[in-house]
C-alpha cells in the first residue's frame, strides 16, 4: 500500500526543516501560535536544534512522493548541566518529532517515531526519551509505541522507552 510519504536519514542540510518541525511541535495547539523566531531562540527549544548536525545527532525526515519534507524526527545527546525537557540521563538521547498540520493522522508521526527507535537502537542506545504535555494528542501515540511516564511535571510528563 502506497503511504503517499517516504523516509530518508536526516542531513545537516535539513536543519532550516527540523526548525521548522520544531516551530510545529511547539505549536500543536489549535489557534496556538508562536512565531518562528520565539520558539527558536527560546532556551527550552534551541537546545534541539543548535549546531545541528554534530556526531551523536541523528533523525528522519519524512517526504512527500515528489521528496518535499512534511515531516521530521530527530534525537540529540543533551549534557547533564543542560538538560532537555525530556532528560533522563546523560546516555539517553530524546527526542524531537514534528509532522506539517496537513499530513497529520496519516500515519506519518507514528512511522517517524517508530524508525527513530529502530535507528537510535542501531545506534547503541538502549533507551529514548521525550518530553509532551498532558493534553497533547500525541501522547496517545507515544503511549501505544510503549513510552511511559518516568517523571512528571506541573503540565508536562517525561517519557521514555526501550528502544529494543
Amino acid at each position: 500500500m502506497d503511504r503517499g510519504f517516504a523516509l530518508r536519514r536526516a542531513a545537516q542540510t535539513d536543519a532550516g526543516f527540523l526548525g521548522d518541525m520544531l516551530v510545529e511541535a511547539a505549536n500543536w495547539r489549535a489557534g496556538g501560535v508562536r512565531p518562528r523566531h520565539e520558539v527558536l531562540m527560546s532556551p527550552e527549544h534551541r537546545r534541539y536544534l543548535a549546531g545541528w548536525k554534530r556526531a551523536a545527532d541523528d533523525g528522519l525526515v519524512a517526504t512527500e512522493t515528489d521528496g518535499l519534507p512534511v515531516g521530521a524526527a530527530w534525537y540529540r545527546m543533551l549534557p547533564q548541566n543542560a538538560p532537555g525537557l525530556g532528560f533522563v540521563g546523560v546516555a539517553v538521547p530524546e527526542l524531537i518529532i514534528g509532522v506539517h498540520p496537513l499530513w497529520r493522522a496519516r500515519g506519518v508521526g507514528r512511522s517517524l517515531l517508530r524508525g527513530l527507535i529502530q535507528l537510535a537502537a542501531s545506534q547503541g542506545h538502549a533507551r529514548i526519551s521525550l518530553s509532551v504535555e498532558r493534553d497533547n494528542f500525541a501522547r496517545n501515540l507515544y503511549r501505544a509505541e510503549g513510552f511511559a511516564v518516568v517523571a512528571e511535571g506541573a503540565r508536562r510528563d517525561t517519557m521514555a522507552r526501550r528502544t529494543a
